[in-house]
C-alpha cells in the first residue's frame, strides 16, 4: 500500500503561550486535589499541568451554580438567547486559537476540529431561534371542553451535568450544554482532562458573550474519581461515551430518580445498494469511515456492498484511502490525525491483529506509523472477517473498516441489524425513495443517505440519539431542550365542578357523565 508520508510541517507546534495555558486551566473549579499531566497525541510534548477537584471543589461549584441558577432563570427568555447568540458570531470569529487547542489535544487534522466549530455554531444559532417556541406555556384539551382550561408549563431543572468525552470536546461540552443553559439551567461541566483546555476556552468565550458568572461551572477529574459524587449532586445528567459507564450512570441516576440522557457506542453500518455511484460511495466513505481517525461514535465500522458492484467499489476505495494524507500539523493540510491515547492504539491495534490471525485480509493500512508520531495508525481495510473476530462485533473506535459482500438489500439490513448497537448508519442508493424505504428497516437512530453522518448530525431540528446499547434521550431539535425541563400542568375548573352537582346522586352523575363521553367520541373532540 501508499506509504501515508507525513506532511512537510506534519508535526504541530503549540500555539499558546504558557501563560495562556495557565489562565485557562485556572478558570477550572479545581485545585483540591493532584494535578495531572496531558500530553499532546501527535508528539508526545507536555500541554500542561491540570488541577484536579476535590469533593470540596465539587461542592463549591453547585453551591455556586444553584445560587446563580435562580437569577439567570429569572432573567427573560430573550435575554438567555441573546447570549448564545453573540456565541454563535464569537466562534466564527475566533476560531483559529480553537482549532489549534482541539488539534493539540486531540491529535485530529485541522479539518475534523473544523467540524466542532460549525457545530457550535449551527446550535448556537438553532436554539437561539427556537427556544421561544419550544418553551413556551402550551394550551392543552382540558378534562371537560368549554368548562376545564388546561395549560403546560416548562421549568428548569436546577443544576445539569454534562459529561463529555474527549473524541469531540468542544461539539459534545458545548452543545449539549448551551440548550440546558438557554432553558434556564446551571451547567457543572466535566470534561474529559485530555481535552479541557477546549471546554475552558469555551467556557471564557460563554462569559464573554454575556453568560453571567457561576452558571456554568466547570470541574476536573476522573470519572472514577468525582462521577458518582457528580451524579449524587445533579437534577439531571447529560453523558457521551462508552456503553459500559453509561450503564452505571443510568443506574446511579435511576436510584435518585433524576433523568439522564446517553450518547454511547456503535457499530454503524453503511450499505452501498446496487445501484450506487460507485465513486461517490467509495469518495463517502473516506468521510464515513475515517474522520477524526475513526474516533466518532457515529463512524462507519462495517460496508455491505451489493455483489453486482463490490469488486469496483473495493477498488476506488483502496485507491482513494492509499493517497490519504495522514498528519496533525495546525493547517488543512492532512486528511487524518492521530489517535488520541495510548489505550486507543493498543485496542485497534489488538482488533486487527486478531482479525489476521483468524483468517482475516488486510487490504490497505494495518499498523502503526511511529515514525509520524506516537500514536498514529494507518486507515485500514478488512475483509474476510468473520462472526469469530472482535472487529466483527465489537466497536474499534478508530480507522479500522471491514468490507463484507452482500447479495441484495435483505442481506444487507440483516447484517446491518446484527448488533446491539443502532445508533448512526448510512446508504448509497441513485434511488432516494428506495433509499427511504431501507432507512426504516433499519435499527438506528439516525440513517443518512449519500451521506456518513454529517447530514443527519446536522440536521439539527431533527433528534439525534441511539437504539439499543447506543444509548437513550435525544439531543437536537425540541427534544434536546425540552429534556432539560420539568413539564407542569396547571388545569383551571369553570362554572361546574367535575362532580355530582348538588342534588345530584352518584348514579345520575355517571348516567351524564357516560352520555356526555359517547358525544365527545362522536363529535371526535380530544
Amino acid at each position: 500500500m501508499a506509504d501515508h508520508a507525513p506532511n512537510p510541517s506534519a508535526t504541530p507546534a503549540w500555539s499558546l503561550l504558557p501563560e495562556r495555558v495557565t489562565a485557562l486551566a485556572n478558570r477550572a473549579r479545581a485545585g483540591g486535589a493532584p494535578s495531572v499531566r496531558t500530553q499532546a497525541p501527535a508528539t508526545g510534548a507536555g500541554i500542561v499541568d491540570l488541577p484536579q477537584s476535590s469533593v470540596a471543589d465539587l461542592d463549591a461549584a453547585f453551591e455556586r451554580a444553584r445560587l446563580a441558577q435562580l437569577e439567570w432563570s429569572a432573567r427573560p427568555l430573550a435575554e438567555r438567547t441573546a447570549v448564545f447568540s453573540r456565541l454563535h458570531d464569537l466562534i466564527l470569529r475566533e476560531q483559529s486559537e480553537i482549532l489549534d487547542i482541539l488539534q493539540t489535544e486531540t491529535g485530529k487534522a485541522r479539518s475534523h476540529a473544523f467540524e466542532e466549530v460549525a457545530d457550535v455554531a449551527i446550535n448556537s444559532r438553532y436554539y437561539s431561534r427556537t427556544a421561544a417556541a419550544a418553551l413556551k406555556p402550551k394550551s392543552r384539551s382540558g378534562a371537560l371542553p368549554l368548562l376545564t382550561a388546561a395549560r403546560e408549563v416548562r421549568h428548569a431543572k436546577g443544576v445539569v451535568v454534562v459529561i463529555s468525552p474527549w473524541n469531540y470536546p468542544l461539539a459534545l461540552s458545548v452543545s449539549d450544554a448551551l440548550p440546558a443553559l438557554i432553558a434556564g439551567n446551571a451547567v457543572v461541566s466535566r470534561p474529559d482532562n485530555q481535552t479541557a483546555l477546549t471546554t475552558l476556552w469555551a467556557h471564557e468565550l460563554a462569559e464573554k458573550a454575556g453568560l453571567p458568572k457561576d452558571v456554568w461551572q466547570v470541574v476536573l477529574g476522573r470519572g472514577k474519581d468525582i462521577g458518582s459524587e457528580l451524579i449524587a449532586r445533579a437534577d439531571f445528567v447529560d453523558y457521551t461515551g462508552s456503553t459500559a459507564t453509561g450503564r452505571g450512570i443510568a443506574e446511579q441516576a435511576a436510584a435518585r430518580l433524576i433523568a439522564c440522557s446517553l450518547e454511547l457506542g456503535g457499530k454503524n453500518p453503511m450499505l452501498v445498494l446496487d445501484d450506487a455511484d460507485v465513486s461517490k460511495a467509495a469518495e463517502g466513505a473516506i468521510r464515513a469511515c475515517f474522520s477524526s481517525a475513526g474516533q466518532l461514535c457515529e463512524s462507519m465500522e462495517r460496508i455491505y456492498v451489493a455483489d453486482n458492484i463490490h469488486d469496483q467499489f473495493v477498488e476506488k476505495f483502496l485507491a482513494r484511502v492509499e493517497t490519504m494524507r495522514l498528519g496533525a500539523d495546525l493547517e488543512y493540510n492532512s486528511d487524518m490525525g492521530s489517535l488520541t491515547f495510548p489505550r486507543q492504539l493498543a485496542s485497534i491495534s489488538e482488533h486487527v491483529e486478531d482479525a489476521k490471525k483468524k483468517g482475516a485480509t488486510v487490504l490497505t493500512g494495518g499498523r502503526a506509523r511511529p515514525d509520524l508520531g506516537p500514536y498514529f495508525y494507518e486507515p485500514t481495510v478488512l475483509t474476510d472477517v468473520t462472526p469469530d473476530m472482535l472487529v466483527h462485533r465489537d466497536e474499534t473506535f478508530g480507522p479500522v473498516v471491514s468490507i463484507y459482500r452482500v447479495a441484495d438489500d435483505e442481506d444487507a439490513i440483516a447484517q446491518a441489524n446484527d448488533t446491539a448497537y443502532g445508533l448512526n448508519a448510512s446508504i448509497w442508493t441513485k434511488d432516494t425513495k428506495r433509499g427511504r424505504r431501507v432507512a426504516e428497516r433499519l435499527r438506528a437512530g439516525a440513517v443518512n443517505i449519500n451521506e456518513g453522518y454529517a447530514a443527519a448530525w446536522g440536521s439539527v431540528d431533527a433528534p439525534s440519539g441511539g437504539f439499543g446499547d447506543s444509548g437513550l434521550g435525544r439531543r437536537h431539535g425540541a427534544e434536546g431542550i425540552l429534556k432539560y425541563t420539568d413539564v407542569q400542568t396547571i388545569a383551571t375548573q369553570r362554572l361546574l365542578p367535575i362532580a355530582p352537582l348538588p342534588g345530584m346522586s352518584d348514579e345520575t352523575w355517571a348516567k351524564t357523565l357516560t352520555v356526555a363521553l359517547w358525544t365527545m367520541r362522536r363529535l371526535r373532540l380530544k
